[in-house]
């Protein structure tokens, strides 16, 4: 009898311990409402305080806050990745060394010429307008052609309504630009949209740009309220023409192969948290290039609106450039970006 009961006791136990044992690893494995452990890189060019590089931190922040830290995304600003190489951090990223990154259009164009077609001049009169045409139409496009290149596309924010500064004069009609030297960005549409006004475009990286107005390399220079504020460039500049004359974007993106390996829930938090993180960064950029605009008016800086008419004159002056654009682009991208088309958007006032 006693053998009997202390086989019993020890029966009882034995199901006692593996009972517990079994709610033990009932609180530690993964149910269908947690987030898989995954850790995921992601790169931009971008200094701290880049709109791209907030974009890129915000996302991480609301993935990781969503996800209870279980999918955490390392950010690297100034392609540290690739030791400041651009070009070879997107070539990484096509190839999946890299999992994450968000470079401007002119940059991914790299790929694709298609990819810039929102560059052409005066195809966007607002940040408005931009941003609904790119969230319906124009993103459906980077979607498909992207693709092509083993990325997907997670969504775009602002980099700049572009604006025009100088030191020489004020400017208002073409003739205005004659002979002026302004910096430019290294691409196309960019050199050639000044040599249509007679300027003389000169490409110059970003880091040398504040240098060349102080030892009067370069008389002028294109950029949003943004990034001439953080560039200090109000300090050294006497005019400044507001005309909205180039809409340029940063496009987030990630490597297919790596995206499709994750979750469908993990995807799908990516794909809603960088969105959320885009419409984030737009709003503060728009709210801030007002700050800006009124800080440098005070500060001194001549600050010229153009009209309707003012703008239609350069329009003219360009009209062969953006023809000569739109045929490069193809028919099927101007289309996607409403380019020439009558738009199906309210449009925000200037910037």
């Amino acid at each position: 009898m006693r053998r009997c009961l202390a086989s019993v006791l020890l029966l009882l136990t034995m199901m006692l311990f593996l009972s517990g044992c079994g709610e033990q690893h009932r609180t530690i494995r993964k149910t269908d409402e947690d987030y898989q452990h995954v850790r995921l890189v992601m790169t931009a060019n971008g200094t701290d305080i880049g709109i791209e590089v907030l974009t890129g931190r915000k996302f991480s922040e609301l993935v990781k806050e969503e996800s209870s830290g279980n999918v955490h995304i390392e950010f690297y600003p100034n392609d540290e990745m690739t030791g400041g190489n651009t070009n070879e951090a997107v070539r990484s990223l096509t190839e999946g060394a890299i999992d994450l990154g968000a470079y401007v259009s002119g940059t991914m164009s790299m790929l694709d010429p298609r990819l810039e077609v929102a560059t052409i001049p005066w195809s966007f009169s607002s940040y408005q307008e931009a941003r609904k045409i790119i969230d319906n139409t124009g993103g459906e496009y980077y979607e498909k052609i992207l693709s092509k290149y083993g990325l997907i596309y997670l969504g775009s924010t602002h980099n700049a309504m572009r604006q025009l500064s100088n030191n020489r004069n004020p400017v208002r009609t073409p003739i205005d630009l004659r002979g002026m030297k302004i910096r430019v960005l290294g691409g196309e549409v960019y050199r050639r949209f000044f040599a249509a006004l007679g300027a003389e475009p000169v490409p110059l990286g970003w880091s040398e740009l504040n240098i060349a107005i102080r030892q009067h390399h370069v008389e002028g220079q294109e950029n949003g309220f943004f990034l001439m504020k953080s560039g200090h460039l109000n300090e050294i500049q006497k005019y400044m023409t507001v005309w909205n004359y180039l809409y340029e974007n940063y496009i987030f993106v990630a490597n297919r192969k790596i995206f499709e390996q994750l979750e469908p829930k993990t995807q799908t938090l990516l794909r809603e948290k960088m969105r959320e993180a885009c419409e984030w960064s737009r709003d503060y950029l728009e709210e801030e290039e007002k700050r800006i605009r009124i800080q440098f008016a005070e500060e001194g800086l001549k600050i010229i609106d153009l009209t309707p008419e003012e703008v239609n004159l350069f329009k003219e002056h360009i009209r062969p450039l953006r023809e000569e654009l739109k045929a490069k682009y193809g028919d099927e991208a101007c289309r996607a970006f409403r380019i020439d088309m009558e738009k199906d958007y309210e449009g925000d006032e200037g910037t």
